[in-house]
C-alpha cells in the first residue's frame, strides 16, 4: 500500500483526479459484475433454460424502446456539462424534464406493442411491469453529470448500495422459490433503488434537486444535437438486441436463454474499455478545446490502447469460455459455450466502435452517425434470418460479430466524414498495440475543474 501511495502521489494533480475516476468506476463495475454474476448464476439455475430465457426477453423487449426514452441525450449531456457553457442547473433540468417525457411515451408505445404482437399474456404483463424501470432511468442524468467533472466515486457508492440491496431481495425470493414475474418485478425495482441513490449523492454532495431549472433555448439545443444520435442509438440497440428476440420467435426461449447466458460474459469484456472510455472522453473535451494539436495526438493513443485491451480480454475469454459456464451456469446450460466462444471477439468490434463514437460526438459529426448504424441494423436481421435456421444460436454470435464490424469500422468508409476516424481504426489495428505500455501519456491533459454554477447563459447561446 505505501508503494502504491507513493507512486500515485508521483502523479500530477490532474493525472490523480483520472487514477481515483478510473479507481473508483472499476470497483462500481466489478461490484456489479460480480453481484450479477452470482445472483445471475442462482437465479438462471433455479428458473432453468426456459423461463430464464422468456426473463431475458423480456428485458430484451423493453431495452429495445428504452433509446427512445433516453433521446440520444447521454453523450451529448457529458459533453455540455464538460464544456461548462450553461450553467449545469439549466443543462441538468431541461434533461431531465426532456428524459421523463420521452420515457413515459417510450412506456405507452412499449404497451400497445407488446398487445399487438405478443400472444403470450403474461409475457405481456411482465413487459409492461418492467417498462416502468425506463421512467426512473431518468435519474440516469445525474450519473452524466458526475462523469463529466471527473468525480465517480459519489455515485458509485450510491450503485454499490443498490447492488447489495438488490441483491438480497433476489436471494430472498429464490428461498421463498417465488415465481417468474416476481424476479421481473425485482429487477424493476433495481431501477427505484438506484434513481433514489442517484439523488441522494447529487443533493449530498452539491445541491437539491429543486435549483434545477427548465430552458426552452436549451430544450432546443439539446433536442437538435440528440436527435441523429437517437436514430443512431435506435439502429445499434436493434441490431446489439435483435438477437435473443429473433431467437425466442424463431427456435425457443431455451435458445435465447444460451445466446444471453454468452453475452453477459461478452459484454464483461468491455467493462474496463468502457471505464477508460467515460473517463477520457471528458478530457479530450477540453483538450481539444485548449490544445487541438495535443488532441489529435491523444484522439489516436485512445483508439490504439482500447481496442488492443480489448483484443487481449476478447481471447482471454474464447480460450477459458468452457470453464467459464461450466463453472457458473452449469450442465444445463453448457450449448452456451460455442456461442461464448464466437461472441467473445464482438467486443472488438464494440471498442471501435465506442470510440469512434465518441469522437464522432467530440467533433460534433454525429449527424452521419445512423447512416452507419442503420445499415448495421438492417445487416443484423438479414444475417439473423440466414444464419439462425442453420446454425442456431452460433448463427446469430457470427451475426452480431459481421454487424458490430461493419457499422463500427467499415461503414465508416462510405461516410467522407469518417474517413479521418477510419484511418485512425486502421492505425489501431496495425500498430496501436504499442499504445498500452504508453497509458499515463494518454492521462496527461490539461487541469480539469469542476463546471461552474454561474457560467454565462450568453456565451453558451453562441452555439445555437
Amino acid at each position: 500500500m505505501n508503494l502504491v501511495h507513493r507512486v500515485f502521489n508521483r502523479l500530477s494533480t490532474n493525472q490523480q483526479k483520472v487514477v481515483s475516476n478510473v479507481y473508483w468506476a472499476t470497483l462500481g463495475h466489478a461490484v456489479r459484475m460480480l453481484s450479477e454474476l452470482f445472483v445471475g448464476i442462482l437465479v438462471a439455475r433455479y428458473l432453468g433454460p426456459e423461463q430464464y430465457g422468456l426473463m431475458n426477453y423480456v428485458i430484451t423487449f423493453v431495452t429495445i424502446f428504452s433509446t427512445l426514452a433516453a433521446f440520444g441525450l447521454d453523450h451529448i449531456e457529458v459533453r455540455e456539462l464538460a464544456g461548462d457553457k450553461a450553467p449545469k442547473e439549466a443543462v441538468l433540468g431541461t434533461a431531465f424534464l426532456l428524459r421523463l417525457v420521452f420515457a413515459l411515451v417510450t412506456v405507452v408505445i412499449i404497451t400497445l406493442t407488446a398487445h399487438a404482437f405478443e400472444a403470450d399474456a403474461s409475457a405481456r404483463t411482465m413487459i409492461l411491469v418492467y417498462s416502468f424501470s425506463i421512467i426512473f432511468n431518468s435519474f440516469y442524468i445525474i450519473r452524466n453529470y458526475f462523469a463529466a467533472i471527473v468525480k465517480n466515486k459519489f455515485v458509485v457508492r450510491a450503485e454499490i448500495g443498490r447492488i447489495f440491496v438488490g441483491a438480497i431481495l433476489k436471494v430472498v425470493l429464490l428461498l421463498l422459490r417465488a415465481p417468474l414475474h416476481w424476479f421481473v418485478i425485482a429487477v424493476t425495482f433495481d431501477f427505484v433503488l438506484l434513481a433514489s441513490g442517484y439523488v441522494y449523492a447529487y443533493y449530498s454532495q452539491v445541491g437539491p434537486l429543486r435549483e434545477w431549472r427548465f430552458d426552452r433555448n436549451i430544450s432546443s439545443y439539446l433536442i437538435r444535437q440528440s436527435f441523429p444520435l437517437l436514430l443512431s442509438g435506435a439502429a445499434v440497440i436493434v441490431y446489439q438486441r435483435i438477437d435473443q428476440i429473433m431467437l425466442r420467435n424463431m427456435l425457443s426461449n431455451a435458445s435465447a436463454a444460451y445466446f444471453s447466458i454468452a453475452d453477459k460474459f461478452a459484454t464483461l469484456i468491455m467493462f474496463l474499455p468502457v471505464i477508460l472510455s467515460q473517463t477520457i472522453t471528458p478530457l479530450l473535451v477540453r483538450m481539444r478545446a485548449g490544445n487541438p494539436e495535443l488532441y489529435r495526438e491523444r484522439r489516436r493513443q485512445f483508439v490504439s490502447t482500447i481496442f488492443w485491451l480489448t483484443m487481449g480480454l476478447s481471447i482471454l475469454t474464447c480460450i477459458f469460455s468452457h470453464t467459464l459456464v461450466m463453472l457458473t451456469f452449469g450442465q444445463n446450460y453448457s450449448a452456451a459455450i460455442p456461442v461464448l466462444q464466437v461472441l467473445a471477439f464482438r467486443a472488438v468490434g464494440m471498442a471501435l466502435s465506442a470510440t469512434s463514437g465518441q469522437l464522432i460526438i467530440i467533433e460534433s459529426l454525429q449527424k452521419w452517425a445512423f447512416a452507419r448504424n442503420l445499415l448495421g441494423c438492417v445487416a443484423c436481421i438479414a444475417l439473423n434470418l440466414v444464419l439462425i435456421p442453420r446454425f442456431g444460436a452460433v448463427g446469430s454470435a457470427w451475426a452480431s460479430i459481421i454487424t458490430v464490424a461493419f457499422t463500427g469500422c467499415l461503414a465508416n468508409v462510405l461516410i467522407p466524414s469518417y474517413h479521418e476516424v477510419f484511418r485512425l481504426q486502421l492505425q489501431a489495428v496495425a500498430t496501436g498495440w504499442r499504445e498500452i505500455f504508453c497509458l499515463r501519456r494518454l492521462l496527461s491533459c490539461p487541469p480539469l475543474a469542476t463546471p461552474s454554477r454561474s457560467a454565462p447563459v450568453n456565451a453558451w447561446k453562441d452555439t445555437l
